[in-house]
């Protein structure tokens, strides 16, 4: 019956050889509609779970508190760089980690150096600034939208080099990735060719969870296959409703605005697989550039559950989470997902703009950051985290149709290694509350753990 079971198949993009140190800048201008800390306390090393510490050893060779600390700096850095660009616009050129985890924040000119100097932080001297480089993305982000399907098709993604100052395109090595006249007027262009401990076991469903979904019903004879996403970070609002926020693409009927039954699945029966939840809202695309879905919990859900802050890794063990972050350059992430489990990587560009195909074959711009994480297929929607905080939501990758990550690593390790796209968490949250009208999803919040440490 296994079989019946097919991955979502309906959004399909590639991503590979993102920037290693990308401008550190607010994707959509915008803020969480929260009352939370702007520093979240995180758990301690000890709390996180096994299969966590596991992943950290394995892909990212960091013990579980250099992994913490660097996370909760790469959030203090954050925190700096949003303030030193506010002062100091027009010099401001991006931050980041570096692979030792040093925080660098880059400027125009020799003045503005020495007041990053002055603060602790070390120095990059840049020939543009942020708000250039921004401008030069909008601009290119244009010319691509005006394009033929045939021609634009074979572009994958735009990032923000800050460190080299440039744009990074990513395109398809064919023949007509290779005929593309890239424009003159905008800054200068670099195209990369790539191929077409924790506590105890709980078996109940939760964020990074496997469900399924389909357009007809489980017990339609005329279905073929169903869809299989994971469940991303449980989720309240401020009417109480119970709420999980997964990929905008998962849901099979988001390009008729329709919405779908989510359920988790029974794999011996999946006609008869318990249903948890519908799809309330799902955006692909759109004003906001985002992939998101939210999925409104039902009693069976929450009875199970699904109304605790918490996601599921290697081996059913879980972790906790504690807050909110914002995707920063060299930061260190992990993800969930119901086909590779705990996974860890680092943020690799924290701008990224790509274009996913629907399964009518047409093109959305999304607008998230790009992790070396790897993601495989089915883990659309599951959590990616920083130490203990929400992160984001994955949205794909370029080892999508790998059936595991150590064959992926090996086949990608020519162009870069794997690479992911996630959606931040912070604008996918400000959204759901901006479009909600005061009724479902407003004033919503992801569920954390109280009193952390």
């Amino acid at each position: 019956m296994r079989k019946l079971v097919a991955r979502r198949a309906a959004v399909k993009a590639a991503y590979a050889g993102f920037a290693a140190t990308v401008l550190l800048a607010p994707l959509l201008g915008s803020g969480i509609a929260s009352s939370e800390p702007v520093a979240p306390l995180q758990l301690s090393a000890d709390a996180l779970p096994g299969g966590l510490v596991t992943a950290l050893s394995r892909d990212l060779g960091m013990t579980p508190t250099e992994y913490l600390d660097r996370a909760a700096r790469a959030q203090q850095l954050r925190d700096y760089a949003t303030d030193f660009r506010a002062a100091n616009p027009d010099t401001f050129a991006g931050a980041w980690l570096t692979p030792e985890g040093k925080a660098v924040v880059a400027t125009t000119d020799a003045e503005s150096g020495k007041l990053v100097t002055a603060a602790g932080y070390q120095t990059h001297l840049a020939p543009i600034s942020a708000g250039g480089l921004e401008g030069a993305l909008v601009q290119l982000s244009q010319w691509i939208a005006s394009l033929p399907p045939a021609i634009s098709a074979p572009i994958s993604s735009i990032a923000i080099d800050a460190l080299n100052s440039q744009l990074v395109l990513n395109v398809a090595n064919t023949g007509t990735g290779h005929m593309l006249n890239l424009p003159t007027l905008i800054a200068t262009i670099k195209v990369v060719l790539s191929p077409g401990g924790g506590g105890p076991v709980e078996y109940k469903p939760m964020g990074g969870d496997t469900y399924i979904t389909s357009a007809k019903n489980l017990h339609d004879a005329d279905l073929h296959g169903v869809d299989v996403c994971s469940f991303g970070f449980n989720s309240t609002d401020a009417a109480g409703n119970a709420l999980n926020i997964s990929a905008g693409h998962c849901n099979p009927n988001v390009d008729n605005g329709g919405t779908a039954s989510v359920y988790v699945p029974n794999v011996r029966d999946i006609p008869n697989s318990p249903e948890v939840g519908t799809f309330a809202r799902a955006v692909l695309g759109g004003p906001a550039s985002l992939d998101y879905s939210v999925i409104k919990l039902n009693d069976r859900a929450v009875n199970a559950g699904m109304d605790q802050p918490r996601v599921r890794g290697a081996e059913g063990t879980t972790l906790s989470i504690t807050g909110t972050a914002a995707p920063v350059t060299g930061a260190p992430v992990c993800k969930t997902g119901q086909s590779s489990t705990f996974t860890c990587g680092f943020v690799s560009a924290d701008h990224v703009e790509t274009q996913l195909f629907t399964e009518a074959g047409v093109s959305k711009t999304i607008r998230g950051f790009a992790s070396t994480a790897c993601t495989l297929g089915g883990d659309s929607g599951g959590a990616i985290v920083t130490g203990t905080l929400a992160l984001g939501i994955t949205s794909g990758s370029n080892a999508s149709g790998a059936p595991n990550c150590t064959e992926a690593n090996t086949q990608l390790a020519p162009y870069g290694g794997t690479a992911s796209l996630g959606v931040p968490i912070r604008p996918i949250l400000a959204d759901i509350d901006a479009t909600s009208g005061g009724g479902l999803g407003s004033g919503i919040t992801v569920r954390t753990k109280p009193n952390a440490g």
